[in-house]
């Protein structure tokens, strides 16, 4: 019962959690007063897949529903955005709303087909492959996107409001990314104590007896899925927004599925934290590597760091990073203080 209260973090004493969140916002809030522009670009991106990895963890952590093809929702999201924005001029504050239905309705569509026919585990990973492999090789072949050419937004000029375009420079994506991180954070805290959280972690643990308890399992699934896709196609809008142009084979690529899906497993599946103390841990290793690859010539220098990250992890926290520190924190503290 102890562990299963850490990993979930549904402890009574939830003031620990709020206050952990409190502190470090107030730390990131005033980081950039010490950090230089670079720096704040590399914490931007941290901040943005710890979003898109709060995103999966709903779906994984909190529902235990496995998908490997998250990039699907990502790129769908992010191309809308893009597109919306570029060639109709809509601004993205308008478009992250169809971003979100779209790629909702994608999620339940493919959850629902899948689940209905009772696809489950390893199964609906590899289903959520296909489709979005499937869709990656629609949108190479799509003159309205670019194909393989890539699809460019235009150059800020000197008269962008950032406030309007939702583009500026290192600070304005900073904090932007920073609010988007606290909006998914407080998204996930409240389902996780949410009736439909308890029912989420239910079907987790055993979905045949949440079934004969009297859990609606079928619906229950398809919003977890629903709800992961909605929000990881608002990252993948902001991450075009960021980047300014768009490749199928980056936003829908199996890698960015892998990138998506690393920082909740290295940090700690089902915990609010573990998305982000993964990302602290992926996206500046990845940062690394690839100024290691290009110095060396070495291609594929991230995947192996990756690799041999996650095997480590796999050997001295199966359960992820952040839990085994809850867990280390608590043996340290009187017992008069633990709960």
């Amino acid at each position: 019962m102890t562990d299963r209260c850490v990993l979930d973090e549904t402890a009574p004493t939830d003031w620990r959690t709020l206050t952990a969140a409190v502190a470090f916002v107030a730390l990131m809030v005033a980081l950039p007063a010490v950090v230089n522009p670079f720096h704040m670009t590399v914490l931007s991106l941290i901040f943005l897949f710890a979003y898109c990895g709060q995103a999966w963890n709903i779906m994984m952590g909190f529902a235990g529903q496995l998908s490997l093809g998250h990039a699907l929702y990502f790129g769908v999201g992010s191309y809308i955005v893009a597109v919306l924005a570029q060639r109709y001029g809509i601004s993205p504050w308008i478009g992250a709303v169809p971003a979100f239905v779209v790629c909702a309705l994608l999620g339940a569509a493919l959850a629902a087909v899948g689940f209905r026919f009772a696809v489950r585990g390893v199964y609906f990973a590899l289903l959520t492959i296909a489709f979005a492999e499937l869709v990656r090789i629609l949108f190479e072949h799509w003159e309205l996107i670019g194909k393989t050419g890539g699809f460019f937004l235009k150059a800020l000029g000197a008269d962008n409001n950032p406030l309007l375009s939702l583009r500026g420079g290192p600070l304005f994506t900073y904090y932007a990314s920073l609010a988007l991180l606290v909006i998914s954070w407080v998204v996930a805290w409240r389902l996780l104590h949410s009736r439909t959280g308890y029912f989420w972690r239910a079907v987790r643990e055993d979905e045949d007896a949440a079934r004969a308890l009297g859990v609606p399992a079928f619906r229950m699934k398809v919003l977890a899925v629903s709800i992961s896709a909605g929000m990881t196609g608002v990252g993948g809008a902001w991450f075009g927004l960021i980047n300014g142009s768009l490749f199928p084979e980056t936003v829908l690529g199996m890698r960015m599925s892998i990138d998506l899906i690393l920082a909740p497993i290295i940090g700690g599946l089902g915990s609010l934290f573990g998305p982000i103390l993964g990302a602290f841990i992926t996206v500046p290793l990845n940062e690394l590597a690839k100024d290691l690859a290009q110095k060396y010539s070495l291609s594929g220098l991230n995947l192996l760091i990756y690799g041999l990250l996650l095997t480590l992890v796999v050997i001295a926290a199966p359960e992820g990073v952040w839990p085994k520190l809850v867990k280390a924190a608590k043996r340290l503290l009187p017992k008069g203080r633990r709960s």
